[in-house]
């Protein structure tokens, strides 16, 4: 299985896409068929190139979507940035048969593995779900029994990704999952709209004294106050593994 990489050893692999599905009005899931694929954890990224019928090639980093497989496919999930250079192009002119570039797996510290069997707290802000989602795809995939906790803030219910997968979740008693909503709430929902606090962490997280590894994903902003909030709550911050990406909306 695929660890750390160092990107001077990472060879490009020219792969298909196989199938396209939105995720919300501004986010789709693309499936890969890459020939060759080593492998990942659930947690890696990639690189991804396109190259424009002039020559001219742009790289960008996303997280991996799905649980590890054998068969070489994989699935990345991306958001469309306004004037973005890459993203509008992924997730509006990207065609079943087109082809892309990979390079990866990148990365080895925000990963889990499916001999982890402490209990696990994931928190995503936004997109950030992308690497937690791998983690619980890789788990079922697993067939893991280590308990998993997802906390999920996004600014509205039409922004949540793998919506129907995360609902028929619900009702798996290994994977608890809690929505906090920042600009606005479904109707009759018991929290009002607002940022993830330390009462959401205490209520809605595993306590530290179980030891849970706790993985934090989205915008530096939000990484860097769920951590604080963690850390003040108890949990050791060894035991805090996060991944962020800036404004441009690069990563996932």
């Amino acid at each position: 299985m695929a660890g750390a990489a160092v990107l001077g050893r990472l060879k490009w692999h020219l792969c298909t896409v196989v199938a396209l599905r939105d995720e919300t009005a501004t986010a789709r899931t693309i499936a890969l068929q890459v020939p060759d694929w080593p492998g990942h954890l659930a947690g890696q990224r990639v690189d991804l190139r396109v190259t424009a019928g002039d020559g001219y090639a742009a790289v960008r980093e996303y997280s991996i979507a799905s649980a590890p497989r054998s068969d070489g496919r994989l699935e990345l999930s991306v958001e469309r940035v306004p004037d973005g250079e890459v993203s509008p192009y992924l997730t509006q002119d990207l065609a079943v048969g087109d082809r892309v570039e990979l390079r990866g797996p990148i990365g080895g510290w925000f990963v889990w593995r499916d001999d982890q069997i402490e209990p696990i707290q994931l928190v995503a802000g936004g997109s950030g779900i992308v690497p937690l989602m791998a983690m619980i795809r890789s788990r079922a995939a697993a067939r893991s029994a280590a308990p998993f906790r997802l906390l999920y803030s996004v600014r509205n219910p039409a922004s949540v990704w793998y919506l129907h997968e995360l609902q028929a979740l619900e009702s798996d008693r290994g994977v608890g999952i809690t929505y906090i909503y920042t600009r606005a709430a479904p109707a009759n929902w018991p929290r009002p709209p607002g940022r993830i606090d330390a009462t959401v962490v205490a209520d809605a997280s595993w306590p530290a004294s179980v030891s849970p590894t706790c993985y934090v994903c989205g915008p530096t902003s939000f990484v860097e106050h769920v951590a604080g909030l963690m850390t003040s709550s108890g949990h050791s911050p060894e035991r805090i593994r996060t991944e962020r990406f800036g404004p441009s909306g690069n990563r996932p």
